[in-house]
């Protein structure tokens, strides 16, 4: 910006140099040809005038000329910061322009960016949509349309939105009927209009009877209708109460029996858990392997989704950065405006400066002019007289333009008056130029005259020749100056004309204001349209960050899923294990048993074997007994015998044991193998249950993966919608980018028509058709929506229900998962209601943070630039120190009186600011005030809408009825212009500069109908605007539609919280940007402490509000227990709706004629302005007629009637602007009552929609109660959101508190700064102080060493702004990095509430669903089990119930009757409402009546006054008969006009009470429809009813029988079951006594964990009631900090207050200051530019003077020759004299006059050689002689060498110095005749051309010899310098005689001309003091 503002400054000032050049140079010129003038007079009269007197007019002369020197650099400083500002305001319109254009593209940018954010959006939502459980068949449409339609309406998720569901059943039937009613009685209307007609043209008798028969039947048929209808409502309302209570009791148990039947579930899911911890089949990996893929998909997703929204944050940092550039360019130029207006003030300053000088210019010119008509008359007079008036005139111009410029404040208009400038200034010049001509002339007639005259005199006839030249002369005085007096009175015209001009010019300006007004609207509303797309492109974000945290979760839930199979698979893995084990067992068994099966065999066989081996012992031993018995006889054989015997009894024992032994073993083994069977069998059991779990865990697995496929499906399915919606909204965003640029277009073509009212209302009206164009189709695009997406859920319903009856045996198995995921539905809406709630609140505070940080942001970068400022008005203070004190005591006495009048231009200034600050605060105020007027409006548009109606017909009557009349007026006309084709002409030339003024007239002032074309161009501009109206009435009914929609849906608790947050928060950031944009004071400091205790404190405030949020959570949990009591009494509410109907009703009624008698109080206030109207035309015209009677009866027909015929015109133009204002006024009123009738109509039809829509809500009513519960508790975790909040408010805090640390620093450094000023300005001081009169050399190094630090400074300067800048950056960064990660994390918190929103949205449409069937299965459940169990009841509640019927309908016949009597009540009201209706019609009538006639009188007045305005202009042209006799025809006319209107009213009034009374007759017979059709409903309703019961009776009784016979059915099978069940027992009951006792042992394990389980649960329990405890004393404590905490909080707000007005005044001192600083920085910009373009003049200066220093050499050697040759001259000539120049000075004796005679004699004495007192003595003995005798020798000297005039220069060179001269001489090189725009070295011509020595003969003799002093050779050639003898040459040069115009340097020195004292320059004079010279001017 710094930047910018320099190249600004720059370019201002090397155009300001440019353009003052040329005007300073064209100053000059008149100037000096007008010293030139007077100085030829005064030395033509020198030689006459005495010493004395010549003195005087010397001072008076020198005087003049210093006056004349101020003015000219006063009139230069004027033009120069007149064309500054020519320039400033073209920057400013083209930076307006560029703004325009700026933003402009900025919309298009943000378009685009909605488009690609819409299509992100749309991507991430098909990939994460269908995350909810269980909403697999809800369609992705529904987010859709949440998407569009999300934003302005919330889920009425409340329960004061919700309404009884019976309730909204009694309603809907009452609005249906209701509807019924309005169209047959519309119907009716129609049919009775039709008959009325046919009456009216038969005119029969017969018919009449006809039809009151008719009416008769059709009042009874009502009446029966009637009684019908109540009784079949009476009916319905019993069974609708009856059913409702049945409902809430089925509610009720319901619930509580699905909370054991999931409390039951739990349990047995956890034992499952515990058994089967051994026993998973083995994981199918291919479901894995699909489930991994879509993880794959939505992981790629995700990271171009982030990559996308990262390139979208960026966009909109750049959109941030260029809206911010932007506000400080718009802070920038109303800093240059008001700049503007600080140098506009300053400019009529100077010129009332500049008006005192010239009084005193003119004083002195009187004074010399009639000094010099004394002494010679020959003497031009006018000469100086008329330079004087043209420097007046040139004055006065100056004046002119300078108040036209302070009038000019505003920007655009400017332009034009700069451009107005430009064409005077070269009217002026032309001016100058025709004067300058003039003057030349005279100057060529005076020599011919002075040549004319020396002649006559030396003919010796002087007496009579002079007399005669004497009179020719004056009569040519007199002649130039009648010559004078035509330029004067040109003078006069072109300053009319310029009048004029101002006059058009201050009409420009204010069309000007207007078009700026639109432009600022324009602004208002791109400004609008902006944050509407910033808005748009904020809640795409949330919906980026809502669909990537879905992509989070769906990674989170398979990361889950991959978790559970890894589980599974490490569990199969181990019971695969421990089968192997157990088979490697089984097997060893079985090797065991065929073990002990082989060693079985073994034994048997080996038993065998003994068996065989006993039987051959037993052999063998009946064998020895045999031989035995052989030898008893021998006895030496016996002993023998018996040992044998005893070795066998020996081995037969042993025999015995081994047999008992293996008996033994194989017991022992069969026992074994028992054993072994029974672990077989066991183990096997094992295997079947591990088998049996296995294929559990397999078949869980599947249903998995099938339910992932499906999810998967559905995403798909989701993202192809969501990319149809995408597109859908491509095309949506394309249409509006088109209607855009065509509202842009129509709004550029707008600005280009003309100021009048109409057509600013006209782009008022496209801009708002325009806009609700916009929200026809976006309501359109919505109701689309929403019906695809009714239509779709329809579908999705219907197939739904068709797979629930498929699968009615499935459901039993189904419930027990729907109710856990009905529980975790309940859970995850809990905590979706507290993130949206507590997403809201962080919505509003990131909005107020954002907003917050961009108002820091703006302020920060205003402190900046007036830092910036303040440090260039620093400098410039500094510069303006060393330029100041230098000067001379004359320049510091003009500096001070300037510094006052500065002192009180700043005071002025100072006042103004303040007055603006405080009209700007007004305006704010007044701003908020129209806004809450608006919705007033709003709210009263509503009303009025049904009175429009009735107006409509009314005002398209007096629409034709105006036509009519604007024919007759034309009619009229065209007459009058007839009667009057000489008079046309006449008025127009006298009264064109007077009709000019009024734009809409002027169009058609050639022809004399001036009424009919106006008239006619009205109407139809009118009729436009009706038709324009129309349309923008229908559209703002759409949208008060769609308004009061919106309305009703938001929550006031939840506004009013938020309201009391933001206004705590705007109230934070007002207090820092007071801090910010203070000054460094000693105050900060402690300001700065305070302000960081506030934040304390404030930190302290939130953490109470978030314990208050904790105890209302609390209060909202007794709320909601409250709740289930209050469901108890909404059965009462019934009785209040049948009472709120009737009411409502009444209200209709009631409502419309209070909105009809407010029409007709408008109507009467406006005929009573009317009168007042016609008041003031009355009252004009009788003076008018006033005037034509003095006019006619007195013989002055002169000045006063003229005047007084102005006036009467001008009064008559505002007259016609007033009259128009009221017929606008009127059409306003038109609309608005038109606009109120369609609104009603539309009102009508949306009372319509509701009542269905309430239909469609009661029944999801019941839903949303069971719903509440969860929202309540959801509410209660909202409290913790509050308090993360808290703490991010409280890090919002502490950067508050560091961005102040960083001010501080700042302000140090700017003291810092402050110092090396002081010392600048010190040493530019001292450097400034030194003497004038010291030498060259000391001056140059002085001026060096001043550039030096000034340099140095700057340097500094620009060091310490870079410094500062860097500075800013870094905050800035810092404080966007800040809010860059608030944010994110506010967006991640909105995505997180989006998501849980979209999942509550689809939870709660499955939610319905489900409990509709939920519903309908439990009914048929409940209605099996008591019909089941209640049989034999059933016969006795359906006789109890015919019972209760009857009395039943004995109740219904009584209420009926009440009814009857109600209504017929109602009926008497509605008849005498309807009556009072009728006056107020006929009321209306008449005052519509009084309005036509007087809009007439009018009309009739404004012809009146144009007929008298002709009268007048007749009237002074001496014709007043015609007149007479049209005022009489206009009289007639009128009285015919206004019996027509009276007769017309009439006419009108007697139609009107017609229509009203038939409308009477036609409301009764419509009245008695209604009765008739009421009763037929009823008693069809009440049969209905009956039959309906006595089927349901029938029904019940015989599915009862089919259930008993299908029950005993059951029971005989269930017998034959049981026993077979029991044989199964017995066989079984075996194999479980050995099952019995490995079962025990499980118990024990299962019973120990069980006693584990309770102690924890009983540790909880009792930790659960400290943790009650400890909360209820933690809410206690909070109430009373809160109370402690507001009480602070109130006190340190009034701290904070006064805080804020005290930095307010700050601010303000420092802004004013920061202005005055401005200008001085300006004022030194100009200067250095000057400067530089000095220097590069300097520079080719130098060039030249080298090339003359050459040719200087040369002629200084010609020189020495020459006075050599002089010399020698001499010494040969001391004796002789010139026989010429003795002969000249004879002459000139007798010339010259005879006071000065004695001068020439001495003269001729010493170039005798006579001595100085010798000439004395002669002179004194007698003078008379002698001069006579030497009269003749000097007069020659005048035709010999030309007198060249004395130039003021010449004599101020005595007082000025070399520097002086030369910047004198700089000025006038520099401003050449044509303005070029740079000087160049082509455009400078060398010192020897011809042009230059015209320059020449103005610049001083001394200036001319400069260039010499720089060499060091002035000695030689300067002529003042040089002895007389040197100076005075005797060689003519070529080609110049004696009087010829030789150079300056070689002309002779005549007496008469003063001697010059040596200057003292030296030669050294640098370019540094020429600057130094420069800058003091």
């Amino acid at each position: 910006m710094s930047s910018w503002l320099g190249g600004l400054g720059s370019g201002l000032g090397q155009s300001l140099g440019q353009v003052g050049g040329s005007l300073a140079s064209l100053t000059g010129q008149i100037s000096n040809f007008t010293k030139d003038m007077l100085m030829e007079g005064t030395e033509e009269a020198e030689a006459e005038l005495p010493d004395s007197r010549r003195k005087e007019i010397e001072a008076i002369h020198a005087i003049l000329r210093s006056e004349n020197e101020r003015l000219k650099k006063l009139c230069t400083d004027v033009e120069e910061k007149h064309e500054a500002s020519e320039l400033q305001i073209k920057q400013l319109s083209t930076s307006y322009r560029n703004q325009l254009q700026q933003k402009e593209v900025e919309i298009s940018h943000l378009k685009a960016r909605q488009l690609a954010l819409q299509d992100q959006l749309l991507k991430l939502q098909s990939a994460a949509r269908p995350l909810s459980p269980g909403a697999g068949a809800v369609p992705a449409t529904t987010a859709s349309s949440s998407f569009s339609y999300g934003l302005s309406h919330h889920t009425s998720a409340f329960p004061e939105d919700d309404m009884d569901f019976g309730d909204m059943i009694s309603s809907q039937q009452e609005i249906n009927r209701l509807s019924n009613e309005v169209s047959r009685l519309e119907s009716e209307v129609g049919h009775w209009r039709h008959i009325a007609q046919i009456s009216k043209a038969q005119g029969s008798d017969g018919s009449d009877q006809s039809e009151i028969c008719k009416l008769q039947n059709i009042i009874k048929e009502l009446k029966q209708n009637r009684s019908q209808e109540l009784d079949d409502h009476q009916h319905e309302m019993s069974v609708l109460q009856n059913a409702h209570q049945q409902k809430l009791t089925e509610i009720t148990r319901r619930h509580r029996e699905e909370l054991r039947d999931y409390e039951e579930r739990i349990e047995e899911l956890e034992n499952l858990l515990q058994q089967d911890g051994s026993g998973i089949a083995v994981p199918d990996h291919s479901a894995v392997q699909e489930m991994q893929n879509p993880a794959q998909v939505l992981q790629t997703e995700k990271v171009e989704s982030t990559k996308k929204i990262k390139e979208l944050e960026d966009k909109i940092k750049d959109i941030n950065k260029k809206l911010s550039s932007a506000e400080n360019d718009r802070d920038v130029l109303k800093k240059e405006r008001e700049q503007l207006t600080v140098e506009n003030r300053q400019i009529i300053k100077e010129c009332e400066s500049l008006k005192l000088e010239c009084s005193k210019l003119q004083s002195y010119a009187m004074k010399q002019s009639d000094t010099v008509t004394e002494k010679e008359r020959i003497c031009p007079q006018s000469t100086s007289v008329e330079e004087v008036f043209r420097l007046q005139q040139a004055l006065s111009d100056a004046e002119n333009e300078i108040m036209r410029l302070s009038n000019l404040n505003q920007d655009n208009s400017l332009a034009e008056d700069n451009l107005k400038l430009k064409m005077r200034v070269q009217g002026l010049e032309k001016e100058n130029s025709l004067l300058s001509q003039e003057k030349e002339e005279l100057q060529v007639s005076l020599s011919k005259l002075s040549n004319e005259y020396e002649v006559i005199k030396s003919t010796a006839t002087r007496d009579m020749d002079l007399d005669s030249e004497v009179h020719d002369l004056r009569l040519t005085l007199e002649a130039k100056e009648q010559e004078l007096s035509q330029s004067m009175t040109e003078k006069a015209t072109l300053i009319a004309e310029l009048e004029e001009l101002d006059k058009q010019n201050q009409e420009a300006t204010e069309h000007m204001i207007l078009i700026k007004d639109q432009l600022s609207k324009q602004q208002n509303e791109g400004d609008s349209i902006i944050s509407k797309l910033k808005k748009d492109l904020n809640d795409e974000k949330k919906r980026v960050h809502q669909l990537e945290d879905d992509k989070m979760n769906i990674t989170k839930e398979l990361d889950m899923q991959k978790e559970k199979l890894i589980q599974s698979e490490l569990v199969l893995n181990d019971l695969h294990s421990i089968k192997q084990k157990l088979e490697d067992k089984v097997e060893d068994l079985l090797d065991q048993l065929n073990k002990s099966q082989n060693n079985n065999l073994n034994i048997q066989k080996e038993n065998f074997e003994l068996k065989e081996h006993m039987k051959q012992n037993e052999e063998e031993l009946s064998r020895i007994r045999d031989k035995l018995a052989q030898p008893l006889n021998q006895d030496s054989n016996s002993n023998f015998k018996d040992d044998f015997l005893k070795e066998r009894e020996a081995e037969i024992s042993d025999l015995k044991q081994n047999l008992a032994e293996i008996e033994q073993l194989n017991e022992n083994l069969k026992k074994v193998a028992f054993d072994l069977k029974m672990e077989n069998e066991k183990l096997v059991l094992a295997c079947e249950d591990v088998r049996h779990q296995l294929e559990e865990s397999i078949a869980g697995n599947n249903q998995i993966s099938l339910e992932k496929n499906t999810i998967v499906e559905a995403l798909r399915m989701e993202k192809g919608q969501l990319e149809a919606e995408l597109c859908q909204a491509k095309k949506r965003l394309l249409e509006e980018a088109s209607k855009y640029e065509q509202t842009i277009e129509e709004l550029s073509s707008a600005r280009s028509l003309n100021t009048s009212a109409l057509q600013l209302e006209h782009e008022h009206l496209i801009k708002l058709s325009q806009e609700k164009d916009f929200e026809i189709a976006q309501l359109k695009k919505n109701i689309e929506q929403m019906d695809s997406d009714h239509k779709e859920t329809k579908k999705i319903l219907s197939s739904s229900l068709e797979e629930r009856k498929q699968l009615t045996q499935l459901t039993n198995d189904k419930d027990i998962f729907i109710e856990k995921l009905k529980e975790r539905s309940s859970e995850l809406q809990k905590e979706l209601d507290k993130y949206t709630q507590a997403l809201r609140k962080n919505e509003n505070l990131k909005q107020t943070l954002e907003e917050k940080d961009r108002s820091l942001g703006s302020m920060k970068e205003e402190n900046n630039h007036l830092k910036e400022e303040l440090e260039r008005l620093r400098e410039q203070q500094s510069r303006a120190a060393l330029v100041a004190e230098p000067k001379t005591p004359g320049c510091s006495t003009e500096l001070e009186s300037e510094i006052s009048q500065l002192n009180v231009i700043k005071d002025n200034l100072e006042e103004e600011i303040k007055h603006h600050q405080k009209i700007i605060e007004d305006q704010n105020q007044s701003k908020m005030q129209l806004l809450q007027s608006l919705q007033e409006q709003k709210k009263e548009m509503d009303e009025f809408k049904y009175q429009h109606e009735q107006m409509n017909v009314v005002h398209t009557r007096l629409f034709l009825e105006k036509d009519e009349e604007i024919k007759t007026l034309q009619k009229t006309i065209e007459e009058i212009k007839t009667q009057l084709p000489v008079e046309r002409h006449n008025i127009q030339t006298e009264n064109s500069d007077i009709f000019q003024e009024t734009k809409v007239q002027s169009l058609n002032i050639e022809n004399g109908s001036e009424k009919h074309d106006l008239s006619k161009a009205e109407t139809e501009k009118l009729v436009k605007g009706i038709k324009e109206r129309e349309l923008e009435i229908k559209l703002l009914n759409e949208k008060n539609i769609s308004l009061t929609k919106q309305i009703d849906q938001l929550s006031k608790d939840e506004v009013g919280k938020l309201t009391q947050i933001i206004q705590q928060k705007d109230l934070e950031i007002q207090a820092l940007n007071a801090r910010i944009s203070s000054p460094p004071f000693t105050q900060d400091a402690v300001d700065l402490q305070q302000q960081l205790q506030a934040c304390a404190v404030e930190r302290e405030q939130v953490l109470a509000v978030l314990s208050e949020k904790t105890r209302e959570n609390s209060h909202m949990k007794t709320e909601y227990h409250k709740m289930m009591d209050i469901v108890a009494a909404k059965e009462a509410a019934l009785v209040k709706l049948q009472d709120e109907n009737k009411k409502l009703s009444a209200r209709f009624e009631s409502s419309g004629q209070d909105m009809f008698r407010e029409t007709v109080q408008n109507l009467s206030r406006i005929i009573r302005e009317k009168d007042i109207e016609i008041d003031a035309l009355s009252q004009k015209c009788q003076t008018l007629l006033t005037v034509l009677q003095t006019s006619g009866t007195g013989n002055e027909v002169g000045g006063v009637n003229s005047n007084q015929f102005e006036e009467l015109l001008q009064e008559r133009d505002k007259l016609k602007q007033q009259v128009k204002k009221m017929e606008e006024w009127k059409q306003q009123v038109i609309t608005t009552v038109q606009n109120m009738q369609r609104e009603s109509a539309q009102l009508q039809e949306e009372l319509h929609q509701l009542h269905a829509q309430v239909l469609v809500d009661s029944d999801s009513h019941s839903k949303l109660q069971v719903d509440y519960t969860g929202l309540i508790q959801s509410y209660e975790q909202n409290e913790t959101k509050l308090k993360n909040f808290g703490q991010e408010l409280a890090q919002v805090q502490h950067s508050i508190g560091q961005l102040c640390n960083t001010k501080d620093l700042l302000l140090g450094k700017l003291g810092i700064i402050a110092p090396p000023l002081s010392s600048g300005s010190s040493l530019t001081s001292q450097s400034a102080e030194l003497p004038q009169t010291a030498k060259s050399d000391a001056l140059s190094a002085s001026s060096q060493q001043e550039i030096e630090e000034l340099r140095k400074l700057l340097q500094e300067k620009d060091a310490t702004i870079r410094t500062l800048q860097e500075n800013n950056h870094r905050l800035s960064d810092s404080v966007a990095a800040t809010s860059e990660l608030e944010r994110k994390e506010h967006e991640q918190a909105d995505s997180e509430i989006k998501q849980l929103k979209e999942k509550q949205d689809v939870l709660q449409k499955s939610l319905k669903e489900k409990d509709l069937l939920i519903k309908a299965k439990s009914d048929q459940l409940l209605s099996l089990n008591e019909n089941f169990t209640n049989k034999v009841n059933e016969n006795e509640l359906l006789r109890q119930a015919v019972t209760n019927l009857k009395e039943r309908t004995l109740i219904l016949e009584m209420n009926i009757r009440e009814l009857k009597e109600e209504n017929e009540k109602i009926i008497e009201t509605s008849r005498g409402k309807e009556t009072e209706y009728q006056a107020l019609q006929e009321t209306n009538m008449k005052f519509s009546m009084m309005l036509r006639e007087r809009e007439f009188e009018c009309h009739s007045v404004k012809e009146k006054a144009l007929a008298f305005e002709q009268l007048l202009k007749e009237k002074e042209q001496g014709k007043t008969g015609e007149l007479n006799q049209l005022l009489n025809a206009v009289k007639s006319l009128q009285e015919k006009t206004v019996t027509f209107q009276k007769e017309r009213d009439q006419v009108m009034l007697a139609l009107k009470q017609k229509q009203m009374e038939n409308t009477a007759v036609q409301n009764e017979v419509q009245h008695l429809r209604d009765k008739e059709l009421r009763l037929n409903q009823e008693l069809e309703r009440l049969r209905n009813h009956l039959l309906e019961t006595e089927d349901s009776y029938t029904r019940e009784a015989l599915a009862a029988e089919d259930r008993e016979a299908k029950l005993r059915k059951r029971v005989t099978v269930l017998e034959e079951k049981l026993v077979s069940s029991s044989n199964a027992m017995e066989n079984a009951s075996h194999q479980a006594s050995l099952q019995v006792e490995s079962l025990q042992e499980q118990l024990n394990v299962i019973s120990k964990q069980r006693d584990e389980a309770a102690l924890q649960l009983s540790v909880s329990q009792e930790q659960v009631k400290q943790y009650a405890l400890s909360l209820s004393n933690l809410q206690m404590v909070l109430e009373h900090f809160q109370q402690e905490e507001k009480a602070m909080y109130s006190a340190e707000l009034e701290k904070n207050k006064q805080l804020v007005a005290e930095w307010k005044k700050k601010a303000e001192n420092l802004e004013e200051k920061l202005l005055l600083l401005q200008e001085r920085l300006d004022e030194a910009n100009a200067a250095l530019d000057s400067a530089s373009r000095l220097t590069e003049q300097l520079d080719l200066k130098e060039e030249q003077v080298e090339e003359l220093r050459k040719q200087n050499e040369l002629r200084q050697e010609m020189l020495d020759d020459v006075q050599k040759k002089l010399m020698t001259l001499v010494n040969s000539t001391e004796g002789k004299v010139d026989k010429v120049l003795m002969r000249n000075l004879f002459i000139g004796h007798f010339h010259t006059p005879k006071n000065q005679r004695h001068e020439v004699l001495r003269l001729m004495g010493s170039i005798l050689g006579i001595k100085r007192e010798e000439m004395e003595q002669l002179l004194n003995e007698d003078q008379g002689g002698v001069t006579r005798w030497m009269t003749g020798w000097l007069g020659g000297g005048s035709k010999s060498v030309p007198n060249t005039p004395l130039r003021p220069n010449q004599q101020s060179a005595l007082n000025s110095s070399f520097s002086a001269l030369f910047v004198k001489f700089l000025e006038t090189e520099s401003h050449p005749s044509v303005p070029p725009p740079k000087l160049s070295v082509r455009d400078m011509k060398p010192l020897d051309s011809p042009g230059r020595r015209k320059l020449d003969t103005n610049v001083p003799e001394t200036f001319k010899d400069t260039t010499e002093s720089r060499s060091g050779r002035r000695t030689d050639v300067n002529p003042f310098l040089a002895p007389r003898s040197a100076a005075v040459p005797l060689i003519n040069p070529a080609g110049h005689g004696p009087g010829g115009p030789g150079h300056l340097l070689l002309k002779p020195i005549s007496g008469v001309l003063p001697t010059f004292t040596p200057l003292p320059v030296l030669p050294d004079n640098s370019a540094g003091v020429v600057l130094k010279d420069l800058l003091k001017q």
